[in-house]
């Protein structure tokens, strides 16, 4: 999944980053039965093509509202990470993605409108005055969890690259989100960049302690810290 989802918001004024309060809960999405059995059945197949193990390091599964920030390989990466939750929790967990690439076509659409009920975030039109931050945390309300990836784009060598600005202002304007660092291996060699079908291969899904912004703490030094929370959980 190519959700490449929070874009640097440098740009932003003092204005635009104060603190709203918590928006509301937005109306839940009720998925149809076919919805739900195809969210169960790709959750099913993700696991077994991914082969993937799951381990969550001073942490557990909660239903709480938390953000899930994670390292970015593949297009199965969201979809990965979504099937890793319990099914409790992947109902209340909505991943963050890009709307070209998630708009191409009506399988496409259906699967992130209907099945994943993702946020998709149009990355040709950002304005300061139209926030994919804001918009994020309009959908989330105040029960539901996201899933993004702070680094904006999928990396080609594997190595995690720097964290663009969103996953801070998430934190900035919501600092009562938990945020938890995930850590993805080998699903780049699942499914690499310009395949179609995935190899099935052995990969690992790691979910660290959850981390908060700090008061005072400068937007550089936050986005280190939470790329090292996301690099500590490398095997």
């Amino acid at each position: 999944m190519t959700p490449a989802a929070i874009e640097d918001e440098v740009m932003l004024s003092p204005a635009d980053i104060r603190e709203p309060a918590p928006a509301p809960a937005p109306r839940s999405r009720v998925r149809s039965p076919v919805c739900r059995a195809a969210g169960l059945g790709l959750a099913a197949v993700a696991r077994v093509l991914a082969g993937s193990s799951v381990r969550w390091i001073a942490s557990q599964p909660d239903t709480c509202q938390r953000v899930y920030f994670a390292n970015h390989t593949s297009h199965l990466d969201a979809l990965i990470i979504w099937a890793s939750l319990p099914q409790s929790i992947r109902e209340l967990t909505r991943p963050v993605a890009a709307k070209d690439y998630w708009s191409r076509g009506l399988v496409r659409r259906w699967l992130a409108q209907e099945v994943f009920d993702a946020i998709l975030i149009d990355r040709t039109d950002i304005k300061v005055h139209q926030s994919p931050v804001d918009m994020m945390l309009r959908e989330a309300g105040t029960t539901r969890s996201l899933i993004v990836f702070p680094e904006g784009s999928r990396s080609v060598s594997g190595e995690v690259g720097e964290f663009k600005s969103g996953l801070y202002y998430l934190a900035k304007k919501r600092p009562d989100l938990e945020l938890v660092p995930v850590h993805i291996d080998n699903l780049n060699r699942v499914l690499p960049r310009g395949e179609f079908l995935p190899v099935p291969l052995l990969s690992c899904i790691s979910f660290g302690p959850p981390l908060w912004l700090e008061r005072g703490e400068a937007k550089l030094d936050f986005l280190a810290r939470a790329r090292r929370a996301v690099l500590a959980l490398k095997e």
